[in-house]
Parts: C-alpha cells; sequence; structure tokens
C-alpha cells in the first residue's frame, strides 16, 4: 500500500474491512473461516458474484486464518494432528482438482446454495447439540493409521467439493467428524479447523493464480483494505475466545449461519420458486441427518473402545491424535 500508493484503494473499500474485523474474530475462535462473513457480505449484502466471494474468501483466510494457525502454534495448542495430517494430504489432491474440474461448473446461484444450505445446518446443529459439543472432554481414542485415513478422505472429498466451491468448508467438515465421531474437546477440534483451512486457503490461491486462473475481478481491492484487519483480528480471536469461553461465540455464529440461509432464500426466490425453496430446505433437513448417522457412529465407536482407557485432560502438545490421548 505504501510502496504503491494504494491507499485510496482500501479506503474505497472500508466496508469489506469493517465486515471482516467481525469475520476475523470468527475464523480464530470459531471452525468457521473468515469467508462465513465475508462471503454473505459481498454476495448477499453487496450483491457481487458468488465466484467473487469465494475467491475472497480463499484470499483473506490465506492471510487470517494463517495468522491464527501462527499464534495457535506458537502457544501450543493441542491439535488432533493424525487427523490433520491426513487431511492436509487428501486436500492436497481434493482442492486443486475441485478448482479445476468441478468449481468452474457450477452455476453462480448453486454457489450460494451450497454455501447456504451448508452452513444453515452447520448451525441448526450447534443451536440443538450445543451442551452434548460443549461438554467433550479430552478425545477418544483410535487407532494413529485410522485416524490418517479418515483424515485423508475428508480432506479429498470436501476439498474437492465444498471448499472449491464456496471457498470455506474443510474445516466446518473436520471439526464436525472430530466432534461427533471422537468426541473432541473444542480446545482441539477448533485450533485443528483453522490450521486446516489456512492450509487449503493458501493452497487455493496458489493453485489459482499459478495455474493462470486467477482470481476474480475486484477480489484484491476488498482484501486490500481487509488483508490488515483480519492479520491481527484472526489471533485476537484466538486469544478472547480462550477468556470467554465458546460456547456464547458459537451460538451468536450458529443464529448467523441460520440467518443467512433465510436471507438468501428471501433475495433468490424469484429464481428458486417454491419447489426450489423447498428442496434446499431438504437439503438443510439431509444434512442435519447426515451429522445425526455420524454422532451415532461416534457413538458406536465410542462404546466398541470402552475397554481402554479414555483422557478426560488432554495435555497441551503439538503431537496428538485421536488415538496417543495419555
Amino acid at each position: 500500500m505504501i510502496d504503491q500508493a494504494q491507499w485510496t484503494t482500501a479506503l474505497e473499500h472500508w466496508p469489506m474491512a469493517l465486515a471482516m474485523a467481525v469475520g476475523s474474530y470468527a475464523a480464530g475462535s470459531t471452525p468457521m473461516g473468515g469467508g462465513t462473513v465475508g462471503f454473505p457480505v459481498l454476495v448477499l449484502l453487496f450483491e457481487l458474484p458468488a465466484s467473487l466471494g469465494r475467491d475472497f474468501s480463499f484470499a483473506i483466510q490465506a492471510i487470517g486464518m494463517t495468522s491464527a494457525s501462527i499464534f495457535i502454534l506458537a502457544r501450543r495448542q493441542p491439535l488432533a494432528k493424525a487427523i490433520l495430517n491426513g487431511a492436509i494430504a487428501g486436500s492436497l489432491i481434493g482442492t486443486p482438482l475441485g478448482i479445476f474440474f468441478i468449481a468452474p461448473y457450477v452455476p453462480e446461484l448453486w454457489i450460494k446454495l451450497i454455501f447456504a444450505v451448508v452452513w444453515a445446518s452447520f448451525g441448526l446443529l450447534h443451536l440443538f447439540r450445543i451442551n452434548e459439543i460443549a461438554g467433550h472432554t479430552g478425545m477418544t481414542e483410535f487407532n494413529e493409521r485410522w485416524d490418517f485415513k479418515f483424515g485423508l478422505w475428508l480432506g479429498l472429498i470436501a476439498g474437492a467439493t465444498i471448499t472449491s466451491s464456496t471457498g470455506v468448508g474443510i474445516d466446518m467438515v473436520l471439526y464436525t467428524a472430530l466432534v461427533l465421531v471422537c468426541r473432541a474437546d473444542l480446545k482441539i477440534a477448533i485450533p485443528t479447523s483453522v490450521v486446516i483451512m489456512a492450509f487449503n486457503s493458501i493452497l487455493a490461491v496458489a493453485t489459482k493464480v499459478f495455474s493462470g486462473q486467477g482470481l476474480q475481478p475486484g477480489v484484491y481491492e476488498n482484501w486490500l483494505a481487509a488483508a490488515p484487519v483480519v492479520a491481527l483480528g484472526a489471533p485476537l480471536g484466538v486469544f478472547i475466545v480462550a477468556k470467554i469461553g465458546r460456547k456464547p461465540t458459537l451460538l451468536v455464529v450458529a443464529a448467523l449461519c441460520v440467518g443467512q440461509f433465510i436471507w438468501t432464500l428471501f433475495s433468490e426466490q424469484k429464481l428458486l420458486g417454491i419447489s426450489g425453496i423447498l428442496i434446499s430446505t431438504l437439503a438443510v433437513a439431509i444434512c442435519l441427518g447426515g451429522f445425526e448417522l455420524l454422532r451415532r457412529w461416534g457413538a458406536t465407536l465410542v462404546g466398541e473402545t470402552q475397554g481402554l482407557p479414555t483422557n478426560k485432560n488432554y495435555p497441551v502438545s503439538l503431537n496428538q491424535s485421536c488415538h496417543d490421548v495419555d
């Protein structure tokens, strides 16, 4: 900004910087990336193309969530390392494949609806199950190889589908698997989700830039205004939520997730019609059904490992996974 005298450009896009002051806090304190706020602000409030919202999510998270990840690593917060490593390996393949072969063929309206449906179901999950999710301590023990393979498939599928299409999502998928299947403590699940989204955001931006696709027009200008804010705001979110607790923040963000779904349906009602609105609502119900199946699967796995010791006081270490909680 100083070298190229771009202060005017940044100031012209101050509303995005203001919005991302909130978005960056959510990025560091919840399993939902800064794009959870950036995408609906650009697409629903500013009425810009959904593809621009997707690319902006990648670009802004490459700054904010990377900053938060550095802070998490510096504080030596516990991570589900085996699943995280698997998700990184899977997304290393899945995200570029999705960017090249899936995302270009997803219509703008579908991008909006995929984002709205997935995040609404995620919000409803927390509104109904917040006490259970917030009540987990430690993590359930499984085999390290199983953990890695589980993360690998999660990263491959989520990276190729949700993340490549909307700019966010793999963090939410990994977090959901950790809390519903591994019964992970939020102090483990949320930092792990932040790190995987940081990696995928950098990967996506690099893929688009070096492949010649480039980012959508308008991304750079909004990014220029918001990047300094999220660079400080995301790690600040990590710090503040450790003081006030994660439950209140998750409830507020969950309500926003449901609200953006209603807003999307209202703003696109002419294109969707009654049938489209009903199908979108059904899609939310299907996602919730999938979450419930994961929850029951996790309960079954816990039952299968009842004879093994479990951890209720998870140690602060960078080398933890589902299996090595002692």
